[in-house]
C-alpha cells in the first residue's frame, strides 16, 4: 500500500489511457514513487463525460476503487478565494481546474498533472509533474 496520497487531474489518467506502454505514463512512475491516488468530482465528470461508450469498460474498472472527492462547501469557498486571487492577477484559469486545485488545496493533497502551465499561478498549491 501506498504511503503517500496525490490528487491526479484529468491529464494524468488520460496520459495512462493512451499509453501504449502503461509503464511510461505518469501515472505508473507516481506509484514508483510509493504515491497512492485520489480524483476530484470534475475529474470524474470529465473523464465520464468524454468517454466512449466502448472505453466506459477501462474506466470503469481503473476507478473503481478510487476515492472521488466529492464538491462541497469547502471546496467551493476555497475556490473562491483562489479565483478572486487569479482575477487580481489577471491570470484566471478555467473553472474546471479551479476546481481541481481547490480539491486538492482543501484536502492537503499535491496536484499531479501534466497541465502545470495553468496550475502553476495558484499560491499554495503544491505540483507533482
Amino acid at each position: 500500500m501506498a504511503d503517500k496520497i496525490t490528487l491526479v487531474d484529468t491529464t494524468i489518467l488520460i496520459d495512462y489511457f493512451r499509453k501504449t506502454d502503461k509503464a511510461n505514463s505518469k501515472l505508473i512512475a507516481l506509484f514508483d514513487q510509493g504515491y497512492d491516488f485520489s480524483i476530484s468530482a470534475i475529474t470524474h465528470y470529465e473523464i465520464y463525460s468524454g468517454a466512449t461508450s466502448a472505453q466506459l469498460p477501462f474506466w470503469t474498472s481503473m476507478l473503481a476503487r478510487t476515492e472521488v472527492l466529492f464538491f462541497d462547501q469547502t471546496i467551493s469557498q476555497t475556490a473562491v478565494d483562489i479565483n478572486a486571487m487569479l482575477k487580481q492577477k489577471r491570470k484566471q484559469i478555467g473553472i474546471a481546474d479551479l476546481f481541481i486545485a481547490a480539491t486538492a488545496i482543501s484536502n492537503n493533497l499535491p496536484l499531479a498533472t501534466l497541465n502545470r502551465k495553468h496550475f502553476d499561478r495558484i499560491d499554495g498549491l503544491p505540483l507533482l509533474d
